[in-house]
């Protein structure tokens, strides 16, 4: 089992990018240049490398590999934008690895690909890059190919001793769990669960009951023996279940147009453990908006466009706009899911706009759009 901030570590102490590693200071997947730039280096260190896995991390300096970390990404279907834009795509995970220094809700992003043995193309055109092109990796960089294309294994021998030096030991697992509930989770509830005497996931988090049901928020969940962050939001609410053999999250949303708010269920993950040492990931999608009279929405749109106006023009807010501003997220949340499609550019907008004065508009953005990018993945 490997213990992925160990490998991050070995990655970054591996003289420096290569053409089975690349990093990044971050990635913009919600933007056509970022999303193509990204499929790019992905196709790249797939036929860069047809028989071991190639990595990217994110949230590293460039010039000193200063480990600065990334927001929290869920990434749930990342996998399905690679299928849709990649012929012969690889298999792709997005995983969030805590570092201790870094501050609460930062981690480092590391994107493992596991080429299928084929040539990777691309699909059809992105950005500035044509469907049909291949792309390899000379060095540190991704380059297009034209003729001579072939596969060649350069790399097994080097992955496979940084992976061993990464191999997880009972230290490592005993360390994690003490430091995940006395240190970085000591005033939230927290407990750990040990699945098929090898695997021990950890969370924390305050409880609470609504109607009969208990929810999870400001909820952290790791598998300590790998060092993976599985879930972490200062804002939704998760349930929590769990038998000998998996462990299960329901993430809820909270919607509604003034007091009348209720629970949508968002996604459903489970994680089911095996005997022989492995462990599978499913995640389900569950959303069902909820739908308004599109008069109603008309008004709320067009109000937090103004505010968002004054906001762009340095203005003065009045409370009821202040107000008004607090409830944005969620209510140009349901504008969006509701047929109101530019409601997500300005949404993007407003958490660059809000990020210094309104740090709590800004949080509750990062969290709506991570629901709108759940839901346009599916």
């Amino acid at each position: 089992m490997i213990n992925k901030r160990l490998l991050v570590k070995n990655l970054l102490a591996h003289n420096d990018e290569n053409s089975f590693y690349d990093k990044k200071r971050f990635i913009s997947i919600n933007q056509k240049e970022g999303k193509a730039k990204f499929l790019k280096h992905v196709c790249a260190l797939a036929n860069s490398n047809p028989n071991n896995n190639s990595f990217i991390v994110i949230g590293v300096e460039d010039e000193d590999n200063k480990i600065v970390g990334v927001d929290f990404f869920d990434d749930s279907k990342i996998q399905n934008l690679v299928n849709a834009y990649l012929d012969n795509p690889p298999l792709i995970s997005y995983e969030n690895i805590p570092f201790p220094h870094l501050e609460e809700g930062k981690v480092v992003g590391l994107v493992t690909i596991k080429s299928n043995g084929n040539i990777c193309t691309l699909r059809k055109n992105i950005w500035k890059y044509y469907g049909g092109s291949v792309f390899f990796r000379e060095g540190s960089i991704s380059l297009p190919k034209a003729y001579g294309i072939e596969l060649k294994d350069l790399n097994s021998e080097a992955v496979a001793t940084i992976e061993q030096h990464a191999r997880n030991n009972i230290e490592l697992t005993l360390d994690g769990v003490i430091d995940f509930i006395n240190n970085r989770h000591k005033d939230l509830e927290s407990n750990y669960k040990v699945f098929k005497e090898q695997f021990v996931v950890c969370w924390a988090g305050n409880r609470k009951v609504v109607k009969g049901q208990t929810y999870y928020y400001r909820v952290d969940i790791e598998l300590i023996n790998e060092q993976v962050k599985l879930f972490y939001s200062n804002l939704d609410e998760v349930t929590i279940t769990f038998n000998e053999d998996s462990f299960t999250t329901m993430e809820f949303v909270r919607l509604g147009l003034g007091d009348k708010q209720r629970y949508y269920p968002l996604e459903e993950l489970r994680i089911t453990f095996q005997e022989n040492g492995t462990y599978q990931i499913h995640t389900n999608l569950v959303f069902q908006p909820p739908q308004y009279d599109k008069k109603v929405l008309h008004h709320i749109f067009n109000t937090n466009n103004s505010i968002l106006s004054k906001l762009e023009n340095g203005s003065v807010l009045t409370p009821l706009e202040l107000e008004d501003l607090r409830h944005l997220p969620d209510t140009h949340l349901i504008c969006y899911l509701n047929g109101f499609d530019e409601a997500k550019e300005q949404m993007e907008w407003a958490k660059n706009g809000t990020k210094e004065n309104h740090p709590k508009v800004f949080l509750a953005l990062q969290a709506a759009l991570r629901v709108l990018r759940k839901v346009d993945y599916n």
